[in-house]
């Protein structure tokens, strides 16, 4: 991806989409002291030079029935193009990964991953670690409280989403 040049409006306009991905392009110019217009331009040109990849709403782990979270690092056997494939192709088939990041230090990968209980979240691990040519190691933190996430503090209530549109979606 090539880098794009962003002004201050642009940094605003990304700022305010990151708390509320529903803003119109009027709410937006409203905010930043620009046409709608000149909003309208600016999002579209944000879109297609990928630095706003995609809007999406928070949904309530409640809501898709997943509601235990769990980290889980994996270590792998080696980076051979085949041992990375097979990883690459467990995590695509699996809806249960939610994340997955490569990192530096002991461990290759993290993973978010979403059960709907514990003998799932067991079973997805025991998948993972059965794939014995790609990963030698997981190691799993299970989630006991979402502080904060998709950067921001989760909603406690229904009138306290009402009251705070940010909490509306997020990109």
């Amino acid at each position: 991806m090539k880098p794009v040049a962003l002004d201050d409006h642009d940094r605003r306009i990304l700022a305010l989409l990151r708390g509320n991905g529903r803003l119109s392009n009027q709410d937006l110019a409203d905010r930043i002291g620009l046409s709608t217009s000149q909003c309208s331009r600016r999002r579209i040109a944000l879109e297609q030079s990928g630095m706003i990849l995609g809007y999406y709403a928070q949904i309530s782990p409640l809501a898709d029935s997943t509601p235990m979270v769990g980290m889980v690092e994996v270590r792998m056997v080696s980076h051979a193009p085949q041992a990375v494939a097979a990883l690459m192709a467990f995590i695509e088939r699996e809806a249960a990964i939610r994340d997955v990041f490569k990192i530096t230090g002991d461990y290759d990968y993290l993973l978010k991953i979403a059960a709907a209980d514990l003998p799932d979240m067991s079973r997805l691990i025991s998948e993972l670690a059965s794939l014995s040519a790609s990963v030698s190691h997981v190691r799993t933190a299970v989630v006991l409280e979402r502080v904060k996430e998709n950067g921001h503090l989760p909603v406690t209530s229904p009138s306290s989403a009402s009251s705070d549109p940010s909490m509306g979606a997020t990109p």
